[in-house]
């Protein structure tokens, strides 16, 4: 192979080229994409691994593994994740991409009251 014609992925995608992903890459975009949030918040928040783990019921070296990308949680996990990290989790997934975001919770002084009686959770 000359080395001298090869091309990265987003060079021939900037090029207009066709570019095949197979189902094993997109996943670990997806993995990656996730454990990227799941950092940022937790370093927003200023916890260790150690202490988001306590909080998920979960061990440091699980949240190391989901940070770096090297698992894909279940939804129950998630939902101990976003409780964990004080936050909803918005998930968009596309044929080869992927957003998460974690979204902090509204917290309301004790005094102060919601501008709307209604609440309502899925």
């Amino acid at each position: 192979m000359n080395h001298s014609a090869w091309r990265t992925r987003r060079t021939r995608k900037l090029l207009g080229e066709t570019v095949e992903e197979s189902a094993a890459y997109i996943e670990a975009g997806h993995s990656f994409a996730l454990g990227q949030a799941v950092y940022d918040r937790r370093t927003a928040l200023g916890l260790s691994q150690a202490e988001l783990a306590r909080r998920a019921g979960m061990s440091q070296p699980q949240i190391s593994n989901i940070e770096g990308g090297d698992s894909v949680p279940t939804l129950p996990l998630l939902t101990r994740l976003a409780t964990a990290l004080e936050a909803s989790l918005s998930i968009d997934l596309d044929e080869d991409s992927s957003a998460f975001a974690f979204t902090p919770h509204e917290r309301h002084r004790p005094d102060e009251t919601p501008t709307s009686g209604r609440h309502s959770a899925a």
